[in-house]
């Protein structure tokens, strides 16, 4: 079971051709939502204006070589272990979605292009990934879901209220989960199986067709603007900045004084 591409099976019925061209759009439509998102909301310009006028302050000017550093621990950081999230059940329960999309994801594409058919057989440890990156999208995304979400913790708030904001892990972890039933429908020939596919078509459609509507672009902004702050923060620039509020105050810090409490 967890070692049949899904894809070459479901090949009998839709040519390879087709689920291809689907990818391609996908791809497209993310994209295409991205640059969208960072002309309307004006993040790009934003982004470098800031780091433009840090760079007027700066006290000094980082080499190539420290440049490079900066880049590599943030990519390790902040990408691979992101490091920002202060609550550790957040940072695992985000961990797990965000490795678990990306192996979901790759192991996608290579069984769609490189194995699409029967006759060109899928070693075993790619469908594996397969159902390993999306059985993580969903552990990570209903734990967030129902047990890590702020409103439900502290407001006492429904799970099963819906905003704007929820709309891309609700969306991804509801399109993994169609996923896993369809490739499970599919292995065993259901007659349910082409019911299940419409299902993941749908919600695959709107993870990817809503990227200017949810927090999709935000993945492509947050390395950026972590290594702005590393930079700015080595060359000076960030010097005249105050202390990041969740900083405790030291001894002597005018936030310590009882008027300012």
């Amino acid at each position: 079971m967890f070692s049949i591409n899904p894809f070459a099976t479901l090949s009998s019925s839709v040519a390879p051709i087709i689920m291809q061209s689907y990818v391609v759009i996908m791809v497209l439509l993310v994209a295409l939502g991205t640059i969208y998102d960072t002309i309307h909301r004006g993040s790009a310009k934003y982004f470098f204006s800031n780091w433009g006028k840090a760079k007027k302050s700066s006290l000094r000017t980082l080499g190539g070589g420290e440049m490079v550093g900066h880049a590599v621990k943030t990519a390790v950081a902040n990408v691979a272990l992101s490091s920002e999230f202060c609550n550790q059940k957040r940072r695992i329960a985000h961990l797990l979605g965000m490795w678990g999309f990306t192996i979901y994801a790759l192991a996608t594409a290579v069984m769609v292009f490189q194995y699409p058919t029967p006759t060109s057989p899928t070693p075993a440890i790619i469908p594996q990934l397969w159902w390993l990156g999306a059985a993580m999208v969903c552990i990570g995304g209903y734990w967030f879901w129902f047990f890590i979400r702020v409103d439900v913790l502290a407001e006492g708030g429904s799970p099963f209220r819906l905003m704007r904001a929820d709309m891309f892990v609700v969306l991804l972890m509801t399109s993994c989960t169609v996923a896993l039933i369809w490739a499970y429908l599919q292995g065993i020939e259901s007659a349910w199986a082409n019911v299940s596919l419409g299902i993941y078509l749908i919600l695959t459609t709107a993870l990817f067709g809503s990227v200017p509507w949810t927090k999709f672009a935000h993945m492509f902004f947050k390395p950026a603007a972590a290594l702005q702050k590393r930079v700015a923060i080595a060359d000076g620039s960030r010097s005249n900045l105050p202390e990041p509020a969740d900083k405790p105050a030291t001894l002597g810090d005018p936030r310590r004084h009882p008027s300012n409490y």
